[in-house]
């Protein structure tokens, strides 16, 4: 026994020791809950940031402990609840959030989870023969017909909301289709920035919603540039483009005998002979 406790404590002050020099290294320190997080994942993730952050699992004394002596600490440090991974990395949180969705994996639903994602149960040949079984698709809510000896779901059906419990028999039915709906992995809930904390809301980024956005806005400032005749890389060939037409626009109503005026002149000439003639034949029935 006395041995025992003698070691323990040693193993504390190694720990903490380790702890203070990763908050001295690293300006981000993130925080991520380890429910339904396998072994695997946990080790294919610190290879995966290998030189870019450190994982530790530490117990939340000893890690309030290091961490009290940063700046504006006590909002963190009270969200230290519960099982811990904590992130030590000088990576941008949001882009660390992002390598962390995904490398997300989906598992087999069981009874009692709370579903990710919106489950559905898409329309097609389950490969299941008629029996039993039937009577779970109809208590799960899934339209079916039976159709070469087989069970075909009749069209997609979501049969669990995101946040809604899935309950023994749709965990059993999701089984034996194969469906994998729960999707499981390391998810942050908090992020230390150099004195600021970010909540796990502020940390989730919709690429394709940004991408529209910023598209819009480049839009928008491409048209106000060219409107105010700004010279950029972007404007220029549409400024240059503008004032081509423009300055061709001018020579034919002057009249001035440039090559493109000239060529312009005729071709609306030729076009406005062919437009009176096209009429005429038209008053003669001629289509």
């Amino acid at each position: 026994m006395s041995k025992v406790r003698l070691e323990y404590p040693e193993k504390k002050v190694k720990m903490l020791a380790q702890l203070e020099e990763l908050v001295s290294r690293y300006n981000v320190i993130a925080l991520a809950k380890l429910n339904k997080v396998r072994a695997s994942q946990l080790m294919s993730l610190r290879k995966k940031l290998a030189g870019q952050a450190r994982l530790l699992v530490a117990k939340n004394t000893l890690a309030k402990k290091a961490l009290q002596k940063l700046k504006n600490s006590e909002p963190f440090l009270k969200l230290l609840q519960g099982q811990n991974l904590l992130i030590f990395t000088k990576l941008d949180p949001f882009k660390l959030n992002l390598i962390l969705e995904k490398n997300k994996v989906f598992l087999p639903a069981r009874a009692g989870d709370i579903a990710t994602d919106p489950i559905v149960v898409p329309a097609g040949n389950t490969g299941l023969p008629p029996g039993p079984v039937l009577s779970e698709f109809k208590e799960c809510g899934v339209p079916t017909r039976i159709d070469a000896g087989s069970i075909w779901v009749a069209k997609d059906t979501v049969v669990r909301q995101k946040g809604e419990v899935i309950s023994p028999k749709l965990a059993s039915l999701l089984a034996k289709l194969g469906i994998k709906p729960i999707r499981a992995g390391i998810s942050l809930y908090a992020a230390y920035v150099d004195g600021i904390v970010l909540m796990e809301e502020d940390l989730k980024i919709n690429l394709e919603e940004y991408a529209k956005q910023i598209g819009g806005l480049h839009a928008q400032a491409l048209a106000l540039a060219v409107e105010v005749g700004y010279p950029s890389k972007e404007s220029l060939p549409l400024l240059i483009a503008r004032a081509v037409q423009q300055s061709l626009a001018v020579a034919v109503s002057a009249g001035y005998p440039a090559d493109e005026a000239v060529t312009a002149r005729l071709v609306a000439e030729a076009y406005l002979k062919a437009s009176v003639l096209t009429e005429e034949l038209r008053k003669r029935g001629y289509s």
